[in-house]
């Protein structure tokens, strides 16, 4: 067995026979033939900077399948008939893996082969990708106008009024539920939770060996650089997430199975369901490919000898890319990879509740901690709902949605993290000054927040739900519809378009005919003869346009600068959890952080938000006798209720840094006033005083 390789900067310079011989130690054990140097140079499975090239496409592919479902989530609600209170449930469920095994990972540090479990977790990641596309492939083909075993056509004639002596009494979908509908329904959803699950399994070992690996084995001085780019690349992750599923969205759910004749939808219909499944597919397949070469990378290389020439020239913007922010999943970075690399399992229960309780009581780093859990809880709602919170308060698709967030906010908050770093590292701000700047960077966030309250559009009229005319008869019926037989359980909405009026089905509107004008590929439907409309149509399909829609680019503009501002208060704060424990306390108490917000604000955040969502619903779908998507929102609740929370974790966290702001003022006054000789044991608080004494490398990242 090779010797333990610690922490950068314990391990001596290796000569190359002392590397010979760690290398036949290690090909003897496995049984192989041991390489002489000259096949050891040639190898790029030797290389350090081929390991940060694959791992830094592997966590960009992870993030990318990690992500996507955040940018469809509205889309497999419409699918298989979710409440946003599940989809976000589902969302935040890969936390649960992830959290319950990280202390594992910890533990058993450099003691495995850190590059074939990083590639035996990347291949549970794309088994999970795979699993998630599984339900497109088990359930039976999208059905928009009505789920039910007739065809197509017969789907149209059912959405049109026709006489109660012609058709039987329509019967509510709870009639022709069966028990496998139901219980199909239960396994789809039981895959996803399970993928979802596997997912956050495979990515315990990823990230952390990972970076410990890149630690023992670069150049002390290249290794902040190598992990500048490792994060660099790894932040493009959740863009191009987005970016795939506003790609993956504009085309049809069932494009492997189209029916004869085509459809007659586009993406702007309500009823479009974009192929979501698509997006897990290749994602899962960039994953599996970037896990190949970590089989073949040895379990300990030879330490790199030499210092990049330009390491100096790109250090300060590397050493700000290594503190990331909470706008990526990227940054649960887990510190508690190397904290008892050192104990055994007794010794590492035993120290952890007291190291635990120490470093909780400390005041700034709870207070720290606090304000980080407010602003990852704002960010995990808004990176979960906000692209169905922009398709239905704006009316625009899901592709548009997507895009529009991969190609704003997230590059908004990757600079924001940047700046942050560089301010730090360029203004060396001691804690005093740090505080300062989270207290504004959160002041301002909260600020640009305000005026999203009034940036929205109005509810949709819709007939019946909305907006009653005139009715008669003891079921109130409108008089313009009372020969029509109408499935209750069917949804095909039309806009009347001189009083801009919705109906939830042609029926509704009274409208006994259909015409399909244009091509086929870009046909659109038309009903006539429509006795609740003025002059009888003809009436478009489809839901009416918004009024407002110009109002999304400003409403995601100020959105971005808010991410931006919010992350520009990362670093800063996260120096200020380094700089405020004992030294001896700052590995776990790193891990401690992040534990907490993957707990308090990840795992809840996306729950809280969508369950949020699902109050403002004002008509729901019905499901063999169960709550299923909601097809229309109050735009206004859904509007304050959204923002409204997302206003209320902002005011957390700037609540949190005002006062981390006053105790260390304090603490400034109190260290004034002493012009005695230092009391013993006070050095463990004097990082927290910002002063001209400090030296500059003391807040280097």
């Amino acid at each position: 067995m090779g010797p333990r390789i610690g922490p950068m900067g314990e391990e001596p310079q290796m000569p190359d026979k002392d590397t010979k011989a760690m290398m036949n130690t290690e090909d003897t054990l496995r049984g192989k033939a041991s390489p002489n140097p000259q096949d050891l140079r040639r190898s790029v499975f030797y290389s350090i900077k081929f390991f940060i090239l694959c791992h830094s496409l592997l966590q960009l592919a992870q993030l990318m399948i990690s992500g996507y479902l955040k940018s469809s989530i509205s889309t497999v609600e419409k699918r298989f008939g979710l409440s946003s209170q599940t989809s976000g449930l589902l969302a935040s469920f890969n936390e649960v893996g992830n959290t319950a095994l990280i202390v594992f990972v910890s533990y058993f540090g450099s003691r495995v082969h850190r590059p074939r479990l990083i590639g035996c977790g990347a291949a549970l990641v794309a088994l999970a990708g795979l699993l998630m596309s599984l339900p497109h492939f088990i359930s039976e083909p999208y059905r928009y106008d009505r789920a039910s075993p007739v065809d197509m056509q017969q789907d149209f004639e059912a959405s049109l009024c026709q006489t109660e002596t012609l058709v039987p009494a329509p019967t509510p979908s709870n009639s022709s539920c069966s028990s496998y509908t139901e219980s199909h329904h239960l396994a789809v959803v039981g895959i996803m939770f399970m993928a979802q699950t596997l997912l956050g399994v495979g990515s315990v070992p990823i990230q952390p060996f990972g970076i410990s690996y890149i630690d023992d084995f670069a150049h002390n001085s290249n290794s902040p650089l190598y992990l500048g780019i490792l994060f660099a690349v790894t932040m493009m992750g959740p863009g191009m997430a987005y970016g795939l599923g506003g790609l993956m969205l504009r085309l049809y759910v069932d494009i492997d199975r189209m029916p004869e004749g085509g459809i007659n939808l586009t993406s702007k219909d309500p009823r479009w369901v974009g192929a979501w499944w698509l997006g897990f597919l290749i994602s899962a397949g960039a994953v599996a490919l970037a896990a190949i070469p970590y089989f073949f990378f040895p379990r300990e290389m030879p330490k790199e000898k030499h210092e990049l020439r330009f390491r100096r020239k790109v250090l300060a913007v590397s050493d700000s890319l290594v503190s990331k922010g909470e706008d990526s999943p990227s940054e649960k970075q887990d510190g508690l990879v190397q904290i008892a690399t050192d104990l055994t399992v007794i010794q590492f229960i035993k120290v952890f509740p007291r190291v635990l309780l120490r470093t909780l009581r400390h005041p700034i780093f709870l207070l720290v901690v606090l304000s980080q859990v407010c602003t990852s809880s704002m960010v995990a709602g808004m990176a979960t709902f906000l692209p169905k919170f922009l398709e239905r308060q704006f009316s625009v698709t899901a592709s548009y949605a997507n895009l529009l967030i991969g190609g704003i906010t997230i590059p908004s908050a990757i600079t924001g993290i940047v700046v942050g770093g560089i301010l730090v590292k360029r203004l060396h701000l001691g804690p005093m000054r740090c505080g300062a700047l989270c207290l504004l960077g959160a002041l301002f966030c909260l600020l640009l927040g305000l005026p999203l309250f009034f940036m929205g559009c109005p509810t949709h009229q819709i007939a019946g739900v909305t907006y009653q005319p005139g009715l008669t008869g003891p079921e109130l019926v409108p008089a313009c519809r009372e020969h029509c037989s109408c499935p209750l359980d069917d949804f095909n909405p039309i806009c009347d378009p001189s009083t801009h009026v919705e109906y939830l089905t042609p029926c509704q509107a009274g409208c006994a005919s259909r015409v399909v004008q244009g091509a086929l590929d870009k046909s659109q439907v038309f009903y006539t003869n429509c006795s609740c409309v003025a002059g009888g149509g003809p009436v478009p399909a489809g839901s009416c346009d918004s009024a407002c829609s110009h109002l999304v680019l400003p409403f995601m503009f100020l959105v971005s600068l808010g991410a931006g501002l919010a992350s520009l208060t990362h670093t800063p704060s996260f120096m200020l959890i380094l700089r405020g424990v004992k030294k001896e306390d700052k590995t776990l108490a790193v891990g401690i952080q992040f534990m907490l917000l993957r707990v308090l604000a990840w795992m809840p955040s996306p729950v809280i938000h969508g369950s949020a969502i699902d109050t403002t619903c004002v008509y729901w779908a019905q499901s063999c006798g169960r709550r299923a998507v909601c097809r229309y929102y109050d735009h206004d609740l859904l509007r304050n209720r959204f923002v409204g929370l997302q206003v209320f974790f902002k005011t957390g966290s700037l609540a949190c840094f005002a006062l981390i702001l006053a105790i260390l003022r304090q603490q400034e006054k109190e260290e004034r006033t002493q012009v005695t000789v230092p009391i013993p044991g006070l050095q463990q608080q004097q990082p927290l005083v910002s002063g001209p004494e400090k030296k500059p490398e003391e807040y280097r990242a």
